[in-house]
């Protein structure tokens, strides 16, 4: 019984320790209109040539295409993103795919609706 409740808390306490960088990283427009993206990747992006849109995640050149910006700077949002854990990126050849972690953002909405 103890150490259910010992794993509980440690459970709780490392999402809800998460949960500052998940809000820092939904704090800007520009993240959160890339999680709408990625939320259906085949309506909003190109088919590409290496990785499923779905299965692999959207190349980060046709983020930063779709963004108007820079490489540079769509890989800092996506970065920020990846950090807080709202996203997961995949390596495939030179290219780096990102697609949501749909079970991370359930978990920190629950956090959310439980602490506000």
């Amino acid at each position: 019984m103890a150490l259910r409740m010992l794993l509980y808390l440690g459970s709780w306490l490392i999402v809800y320790m998460n949960l500052e960088p998940a809000l820092a990283a939904l704090s800007s427009t520009r993240r959160l209109q890339i999680l709408a993206w990625l939320k259906n990747p085949r309506r909003h992006f190109p088919p590409q040539v290496y990785g499923d849109l779905v299965k692999d995640g959207v190349c980060g050149v046709f983020i930063a295409r779709k963004m108007r910006v820079s490489q540079p700077t769509a890989s800092e949002h996506l970065k920020i993103l990846h950090l807080a854990g709202l996203v997961r990126a995949k390596r495939i050849k030179q290219w780096t795919f990102y697609k949501r972690d749909e079970a991370r953002i359930t978990r920190i909405k629950k956090i959310i609706s439980q602490t506000i």
